[in-house]
């Protein structure tokens, strides 16, 4: 395998997310050589706790912050038995995973989509949209699954089909 090809996965807690780290698991078993990077994006402080608090015990706390947030998703990877690393950065969401997508040499970008509505994201704004119009590498977007409706294996590759 070459150790520079790598997948990065975004990660924030959510469950798209985590369906996010299934959908990397699953290309992985089938076939791609890739290593998996995990990544966290914290937003930064606002200049209102910056003048308020100390600016090492915000940066420390919202490392812990995310790492917390990765629990699941590093548990997913554990019980696959796949190794990973874990990132946890600062900065805006959606330019931060294409900055560290790019130092990480990555070969895709999945990223978790929670299906919201075109008026929603005009005033709230969506990371996988950002990620989408600006990105330079391949960008997997998993979408939300409906709670009555079971994961499917739409995904079933050989494994010839993406080395």
């Amino acid at each position: 395998m070459d150790a520079t090809t790598t997948l990065v996965i975004a990660v924030d807690g959510s469950a798209t997310s985590l369906q996010a780290v299934r959908h990397g698991i699953a290309l992985v078993r089938h076939g791609l050589q890739a290593h998996i990077a995990l990544v966290h994006v914290q937003e930064p402080a606002s200049l209102l706790e910056l003048a308020t608090q100390d600016a090492d015990a915000i940066a420390t706390a919202a490392t812990e912050a995310g790492e917390h947030l990765m629990a699941s998703a590093t548990a997913l990877l554990d019980d696959a038995g796949l190794a990973y690393s874990t990132e946890v950065v600062l900065g805006e969401p959606g330019t931060v995973l294409l900055d560290m997508a790019e130092s990480l040499n990555a070969c895709m970008l999945i990223v978790g989509a929670r299906g919201m509505g075109a008026l929603r994201r005009a005033f709230i704004g969506s990371v996988s949209q950002a990620v989408l119009n600006r990105a330079t590498l391949p960008v997997v977007i998993v979408k939300e699954q409906e709670a009555d409706s079971a994961p499917s294996d739409h995904c079933a590759l050989d494994n010839g089909d993406l080395a």
